[in-house]
């Protein structure tokens, strides 16, 4: 798996937005672990929705492109 050098939202690994995807290529984790811990956290919190979390990811994180991977 490459990985990104920077954080990033997925080229390779995106559901919806790749968020999660460049989360775990940025730790060198899976994506379908992250997706499932991401899922569990948030609903298990009840102080900050993770639909908010993602949204706000999605906007602040850029996309990756093929020079972001080492």
């Amino acid at each position: 798996m490459a990985r990104l050098v920077k954080l990033h939202r997925s080229y390779n690994y995106r559901m919806i937005a790749g968020v999660m995807g460049g989360i775990a290529e940025y730790l060198g984790w899976s994506p379908n672990l992250v997706r499932i811990a991401f899922v569990i956290v948030s609903s298990v919190s009840v102080a900050v929705p993770g639909i908010l979390i993602y949204v706000v990811l999605w906007f602040m994180m850029p996309n990756a492109n093929q020079d972001s991977y080492q």
